[in-house]
Order: C-alpha cells, then sequence, then structure tokens
C-alpha cells in the first residue's frame, strides 16, 4: 500500500515556529509503529495557507496524485488540518474515495460505522466555528492595538519610509528614505501644476530615470494615484480606509459566480482610525491641493464626452438639488445640459428623480461667454482684488524645504558611495558588488540632480507669477485683444480658467468667478476647482448694479473658506425645456 501524508499550518509564524514540523513528526513515529515507510516525495504540506478554501498547492498536489492512482492511502492528524469548512472536508474526502484512497486521522481514526461518520460531521462543524471565533478574536487584537498606536495597519511601508526589520509593525521604527522622499516630494510639486496629469507625471519621472516602487523603469498612473491619495504622507498613519463588501457585478465572463467574493471600497475619511504619526514628506495644504487636483481632472477627463463639444463641459450644476449636470445630444443641433439625477434615483444616490428641466446649451453657452467678455473689460476688479491678497511675499515657504530634503538625499547617497568604497578598500565586498551598487547609487544622485535643477526653475516661475499677479490689468487688456476672434478651444481654455461653477435653476443662472487669493494660492493654480461648491455659502456684499450685473464679494468668513474669493453673481431668464 502507497501511504503518503498531509500536513498543513495557517500562518507564516506557525511555519516559522514549525509547527508544521510537529504534525510531520507524529505521522512518521505512527507509521514507524506499523513498520510502513514514508518516502520524501510522499509528504505533501502546505505552509501558511488558510484552511478556509481548497486552493493550497500542497492539497492540490495530493488530489492529482490520487487521481493518477499514485497513492492509495493518505494519513492526516485531525480533519480541521484537510479544511476548516465543512462542506469542502466532505467534498475533499468524497474525491477521495472515489478514485479509491483512503483517508485516515491520526487523533480520531474514523471508520464506517454511522456513528464515526457522524463525529466527523461534527468535528468539521466545530472546525468552521472554531475558525470563525480565530477570526474574530484575530480582529478585535488587531483593533485594540491599532487603537492604541501600537501596530502599523501595513507590512510593507510605503514609498518614502522604511520599517525596522527586527519591529516590522511598530510604528516607532518608522523612518524615512531620504533618495525616495525627494521623489515624493516631487510628485506632490509637479502635479498640482496647472495642466498636470498622471500620465504626464509618469512620463516626467521616466524622463528622470526614476524607477516605480517595483523596480520598474515607468510608473503606472495606479501608482501615482495611490501615492498621491495617501494619508501618510502628511505625518498621520490611518487604519480602516478601506472595506470589504461583496462585489455587485461579475468582472468577467470567465470568472465563476461569486468570484471574487469581495470588493473593496473607501471608506469616508471621517471614519479613518488614526494610529500613530510619522516623519511627514508633504504638507496638509499641499495633500488637499492635491485631492481637489484629482479631483478636478477626473470631471474634466476628455473620456467623458469624445463626440461633441461643449463649452461649460463639468461646469455646471443643477440649482434644484445642487447635482452636477451632464451633456447631452438629443438630436444634432439639439443639445442640452441636464441633472444627473433626472435618471435612475439609485445612480444618483437620491430618493426621487430631479423635476429640474433641461438647459438648452447653445443659449447657456452663449450667455456665460458674453458675460465672461464683459467682466474682462472691467479688469480693475480682479486687479484690485489681487493686489489685496498678494500684499505680502510670494515665494512658498515649503519651496525651502524641498531644497533641504533634495541636499539631504544628496548627502545621504554621497556617504553612501563613500562607505563602500571603504568597504571595498578593506575587502569586505568583492569588486562586481562595489560596481554595481556605486553605479545605483549615481543614478540616484543625477536623479537628484535633475529634481534640484527643475526645482531652481520653478523658484524663477514663482518669481515671474509675481509680476503676472501685479499686472492683472495687462492680462485682462492682452485677453481682451482676441476675444472676439477666440475660436472654441481658446474659448473654453479661458472658461476653465476663470469660471468657477454655472449654477442653473428654474428660471435663473448664477455664474461664479472665483480667483484663489490666500495663503496657499501660490501653490495651486490660478483656478482651482473644488469638490463641493455649496461647502461655503458665505454671504455675499453687493456693492454695484449695472445692467442686471449683480457683482458681489465675498471675504473670508473665519476659517469656514480656505482661500478668499471674488465672485460675481448674475442672475437673468433662462428659457427651459
Amino acid at each position: 500500500m502507497r501511504t503518503a501524508v498531509y500536513v498543513r499550518v495557517s500562518t507564516a509564524r506557525q511555519a516559522q515556529a514549525q509547527t508544521i514540523d510537529q504534525q510531520l513528526d507524529r505521522l512518521r513515529v505512527h507509521l514507524q509503529a506499523q513498520n510502513t515507510a514514508l518516502d520524501d516525495s510522499a509528504i505533501f504540506r502546505d505552509d501558511g495557507q488558510s484552511g478556509a478554501t481548497l486552493n493550497r498547492p500542497g492539497l492540490d498536489r495530493l488530489r492529482d496524485a490520487v487521481r493518477a492512482g499514485e497513492i492509495d492511502q493518505v494519513l492526516i492528524t485531525d480533519p480541521d488540518r484537510l479544511s476548516r469548512n465543512y462542506v469542502q472536508i466532505m467534498i475533499v474526502l468524497q474525491e477521495l474515495e472515489r478514485f479509491g484512497c483512503e483517508v485516515a486521522f491520526l487523533d480520531r481514526p474514523i471508520g464506517r460505522d454511522p456513528h464515526d461518520q457522524l463525529l466527523l460531521q461534527i468535528r468539521g462543524a466545530v472546525a468552521e466555528y472554531e475558525r470563525t471565533l480565530i477570526a474574530k478574536r484575530m480582529r478585535r487584537g488587531r483593533q485594540m492595538r491599532l487603537r492604541a498606536g501600537s501596530l502599523l495597519p501595513w507590512t510593507r511601508a510605503p514609498y518614502g519610509y522604511r520599517l525596522d526589520p527586527d519591529r516590522p509593525r511598530d510604528p516607532a521604527g518608522v523612518r524615512l528614505e531620504p533618495a525616495e522622499g525627494a521623489v515624493v516630494q516631487q510628485v506632490f510639486a509637479r502635479y498640482v501644476e496647472e495642466e498636470a496629469s498622471l500620465f504626464g507625471l509618469a512620463n516626467h519621472l521616466r524622463a528622470l530615470g526614476i524607477v516605480s516602487p517595483t523596480g520598474r523603469p515607468r510608473w503606472s498612473s495606479a501608482s501615482l494615484r495611490g501615492l498621491l491619495t495617501n494619508p501618510v504622507y502628511t505625518g498621520q498613519v490611518f487604519a480602516g480606509r478601506w472595506r470589504s463588501r461583496p462585489p455587485r457585478i461579475r468582472r468577467s465572463a470567465t470568472h465563476p459566480i461569486g468570484c471574487p467574493s469581495t470588493t473593496s471600497v473607501p471608506v469616508p475619511a471621517e471614519q479613518w482610525l488614526p494610529v500613530a504619526t510619522v516623519p511627514a514628506l508633504v504638507s496638509p495644504a499641499l495633500f488637499a491641493q492635491a485631492q481637489a487636483k484629482l479631483a478636478q481632472n477626473r470631471a474634466f477627463a476628455r473620456r467623458h464626452n469624445t463626440r461633441y463639444s461643449y463649452l461649460l463641459r463639468a461646469l455646471v450644476s443643477c440649482g434644484v438639488c445642487q447635482s452636477s449636470c451632464l451633456c447631452r445630444t438629443i438630436h444634432p443641433g439639439y443639445d442640452y445640459y441636464l441633472c444627473r439625477a433626472k435618471g435612475h434615483p439609485g445612480r444618483s444616490g437620491r430618493a426621487q428623480p430631479c423635476p429640474a428641466r433641461y438647459a438648452p446649451a447653445h443659449q447657456l453657452d452663449a450667455l456665460v461667454w458674453q458675460d465672461l467678455c464683459a467682466l474682462l473689460s472691467e479688469p480693475e476688479l480682479i486687479a484690485a482684488a489681487l493686489a489685496r491678497a498678494h500684499g505680502g511675499g510670494w515665494l512658498p515657504q515649503d519651496l525651502q524645504a524641498r531644497r533641504d530634503q533634495l541636499r539631504k538625499g544628496r548627502r545621504g547617497l554621497e556617504q553612501q558611495v563613500e562607505r563602500l568604497t571603504e568597504a571595498y578598500l578593506q575587502g569586505i565586498i568583492p569588486l562586481p558588488e562595489y560596481q554595481r551598487r556605486r553605479r545605483v547609487a549615481e543614478e540616484h544622485l543625477q536623479a537628484l540632480a535633475a529634481q534640484a535643477e527643475q526645482l531652481e526653475g520653478q523658484v524663477d516661475r514663482q518669481a515671474q507669477l509675481v509680476g503676472w499677479a501685479g499686472s492683472a490689468e495687462a492680462f485682462c487688456r492682452r485677453v481682451q485683444d482676441g476675444l472676439a476672434g477666440a475660436d472654441f478651444a481658446q474659448r473654453r481654455r479661458l472658461i476653465e480658467l476663470l469660471v468657477d461653477r454655472v449654477v442653473v435653476t428654474e428660471a435663473e443662472v448664477e455664474i461664479r468667478y472665483v480667483v484663489p487669493v490666500g495663503p496657499d494660492g501660490e501653490r495651486g493654480r490660478f483656478c482651482q476647482l473644488r469638490k463641493d461648491y455649496f461647502d461655503f455659502p458665505a454671504p455675499g456684499i453687493p456693492i454695484q448694479l449695472l445692467d442686471g450685473l449683480l457683482r458681489t464679494v465675498h471675504e473670508q468668513v473665519g476659517d469656514q473658506s480656505p482661500v478668499d474669493r471674488w465672485t460675481i453673481l448674475w442672475r437673468v431668464g433662462l428659457t427651459c425645456v
């Protein structure tokens, strides 16, 4: 009789503690007592594999060997080593028996007696119950340690950080990696610039020779988005940023129904669990600016409309329910802006469809463009707002911090090269290893030098922005000259620059022009799109009424608004269908 054994442990820690060898020793002693030989090829083991699934390499090889007729008997210490799910235990046992293989358990031999079969079923159910208890206790234990700030929510450090190898889950052991930290700062600073995108940022990093966190020459947009949305770079570690739920759709026709069994969805920021603080790489203001830019690029993405051109694409909101408006062409020449809540209520998250009517796109586009031209004919109002906001110095404070970070990174790499040279001269490392490490360090030094050169160029551009902000009137006059002959692309670019939002109600239109002039304005775009345009209802103070144009200046009220805003409201009649 050809006999094989199967052993399994659930976690990598149990595998390191060699508890699987204890199972194997017991099985060998039992076989020796019965004068049965055991070959190494007949040992099937799964180190660190969960008993909740049958997708295990060792078990798969065992089942294949039984199907091929190579094994007549399988010896296992306990049924829960086979699986912790009763149904899965019975499936595997029936499969093995169907191919003529006998299964024996060391702790409690099971015979053909009905009482033994009942006992096997009970033990399988108890094993499944124990697994549920273990998972619950582990989860509660992790939550307690996370709340106490003594356990990191991740086992692999984010890009730019390193963990203590002796205590990889200890928050106190997190430290900065200077070279990668400089890259992180460069990514945030470049992304918040005007017309920056994830794809352009990936090309920029590739041109600098900066490899991805996995060592590839090109960064993916998903990796950059994950980096830009990770709050750990502000110095705060959070847990519970994602939760699992059953999938709503079947991802592929080749996937079995119910696979994958769960999918991850983001959790609102107010429900995150703060764990610990680590060294910060970016300021909270710059991080918030990057999140707003990500939302802006998502809203303005060209993939949302590739067939028709709309002047106010992604800028129109419904004044009835405060939802954003979609662009739709019913027939050629009949274009409309319609509230996205008018469709299926579930898609908009509302109980009932919005009652707002369709807004003719041609009329609304012409109305907004005409008002913008009228605004640019009176540039002294914009110039006064910018002069009032930019009365102080313009140079951003984090430019110096980024300079210092780059110097630290270069200094650390230079010291690394010196240590490598000393180790080679003392005979500690061989020549090929020395050459390889030195080449990698020199490539990082070249990348940091390129970043430093670009940083100095940013300082020059910031100085140019000061002069541009101080000459807003000249800017408006320069734009006025081309207003009459502007094509669609030029009109769209100007509207993106100066129009914050167009709110359409049943009988009137509200146009919001915005210029960021707060303390963080110099690190962002000239016109900055916000996630929610109804969070800052600062009271308006009417100062002049000219030909139906109501001009209102919005001043900052306490800490409610992140930037001072200069807003013009114009309410006129609009025919809707």
